[in-house]
Order: C-alpha cells, then sequence, then structure tokens
C-alpha cells in the first residue's frame, strides 16, 4: 500500500472532481510546481492509486429517465458458472453496474432504460433470460443524492 500524503489526498480529491486538468493548473491550486504534481500524478498511476479516468454521462440528458437496482439470485449455481452469469449479463448495454454481493441476492445490477416500458422489456427479454436467474427483485431509484467520489 501506497503512503500519501496532504497533498496526495489534494490531487486525488482535485482529479475526482474534474480529471481533465493540467498538473500546472492543479498545482497551482495545492501549492506545488507543474513538474512536482506531475510526479505525484505519475507515481499515483504507477502504483495503482489512479486506475483510470472516465467521463460521467448524464443519463437523464441521454435519454435514459429510469434507473433500477435488481437483487438477482441465481437459483442454479451447480450447473451454471458465475462466470457464465457475469460474461451474459456484461453484454447487455443497459446494465451499468455488476457487483457480486454476500447476502439475499448474489449479484446487484444497476439498470438504466428510457422509461418504466423500456426496463420491463430489459428485464422479460434479457435480464430474466440469463443463464442461471432465479429470484429478482427490482428497487426504481427516486432521486441520488450524492455521487460516488473519493474515498
Amino acid at each position: 500500500m501506497i503512503e500519501l500524503d496532504e497533498q496526495d489526498r489534494a490531487i486525488l480529491a482535485a482529479l475526482s472532481r474534474d480529471a481533465t486538468q493540467t498538473a500546472a493548473a492543479l498545482g497551482g491550486r495545492i501549492g506545488l510546481s507543474q513538474p512536482a504534481t506531475w510526479r505525484r500524478i505519475k507515481r499515483l498511476r504507477e502504483s495503482g492509486v489512479l486506475a483510470g479516468q472516465r467521463v460521467a454521462l448524464d443519463a437523464q440528458a441521454l435519454g435514459f429517465g429510469v434507473t433500477v437496482f435488481l437483487g438477482v439470485k441465481l437459483a442454479t449455481k451447480g450447473r451454471v458458472s458465475l462466470e457464465d452469469f457475469e460474461r451474459a449479463v456484461a453484454a447487455i448495454p443497459e446494465v451499468q453496474l455488476v457487483e457480486h454481493v454476500l447476502g439475499l441476492y448474489d449479484y446487484r445490477l444497476r439498470v438504466v432504460a428510457r422509461d418504466l416500458a423500456d426496463f420491463e422489456r430489459v428485464l422479460r427479454r434479457r435480464v430474466m433470460t440469463l443463464p442461471g436467474v432465479g429470484d429478482v427483485e427490482a428497487n426504481v431509484l427516486l432521486s441520488e443524492e450524492r455521487r460516488p467520489g473519493p474515498i
């Protein structure tokens, strides 16, 4: 595990808000030179702390007005491997997130759809036909108060 100081944490917080910032602009905000900031960013990448760069898309603006969290319990764990389920569910474009969890359900999925009728189509034609699917519980997202950010 890498040791992080206050400047490393400041870099991570700033990059989590806007990963397009230049090292010079970022360094200016936290009191470091451009080369020193760049070296720290490089070290954070090489150590795996910075695992990538992503663009945050607004599902609503793209026409996806419904987000549903599905709890999926596999019915036939012995006959269908977890890898088969994971491979099949990853191929569904409406499924944004697949989490293997411990508890009542085996998987938690985040699914986006244009509306409830579109979600029903995704559920019936795609999710329920996946290998090994047993029980499914749906929870519709009403509002999202906090987006994932730095730890």
